[in-house]
């Protein structure tokens, strides 16, 4: 009997849906277990005592847990390799796409969270021209492909797929606009492919789910992101 896989995350979370997608696209078996980030469970402080976040993944009685998303995806990668690969295969193309997988959580996610979110004066105008072209050199990765992976799914699109379904509910709760049609063109068409790719439509929350569960939020998404602009 295979081991039991267990990930402890919630549904608003995009960076947990990347492992989630990733489990099912090795064809893994697993729980979700919910986690309250108001009132972090005896678990997930268990397993992840150092940064107290989500995504955290247990498999079977294996120690110590796996936390932070790029450092389970590769574990998963290696651990099923029955399933499709994530990482390509060629060893230049694997660390490229780390390589790019660190620019979109630091150069591309940091100024749009800033945009998004950062009171009117607090540097919100300068972070969105940043965000939207580092949008565009990401945007340069697809080189004409369908996914950033090619034909099929992997681990840069995994990465990416906040952009696919997540940055529109925050904009519109943030009233500002980063990724249209009319400006990264094949970025948001690459966003419509991966949302309607059956086995990410599985675990994609609903937006009205989303921006319910989000609400009460909002304050401390713009505290943050104010902070963020003023240093």
């Amino acid at each position: 009997m295979s081991e039991a896989v267990k990930l402890i995350g919630t549904f608003t979370c995009p960076i947990v849906h990347r492992v989630e997608v990733a489990l099912r696209l090795k064809g893994v078996p697993y729980e979700f277990i919910e986690e309250d980030l108001g009132n972090k469970s005896a678990l997930l402080l268990k397993h992840n005592p150092i940064y107290k976040k989500v995504p955290v993944l247990l498999h079977g009685d294996r120690q110590p847990a796996l936390c932070e998303s790029f450092v389970i995806l590769e574990y998963l990668d290696e651990a099923f390799p029955q399933g499709p690969g994530l990482l390509p295969a060629d060893p230049l193309d694997r660390a490229m796409a780390r390589f790019w997988a660190r620019f979109i959580d630091e150069k591309c996610w940091g100024p749009a969270w800033v945009a998004l979110w950062a009171a009117e004066g607090e540097g919100k105008e300068a972070a969105a021209r940043e965000a939207k072209a580092n949008l565009a050199l990401l945007e340069g990765q697809l080189g004409g492909k369908r996914f950033f992976g090619g034909d099929r799914i992997g681990f840069l699109d995994l990465v990416a797929s906040g952009f696919a379904h997540w940055l529109g509910v925050y904009e519109e709760m943030g009233g500002t606009r980063l990724l249209a049609e009319d400006g990264h063109l094949a970025l948001w068409r690459w966003a419509r492919e991966y949302a309607a790719d059956a086995t990410v439509r599985q675990c994609l929350p609903d937006r009205e789910a989303l921006l319910a569960a989000m609400a009460s939020s909002k304050e401390r998404f713009v505290s943050a992101a104010t902070a963020m602009a003023r240093k």
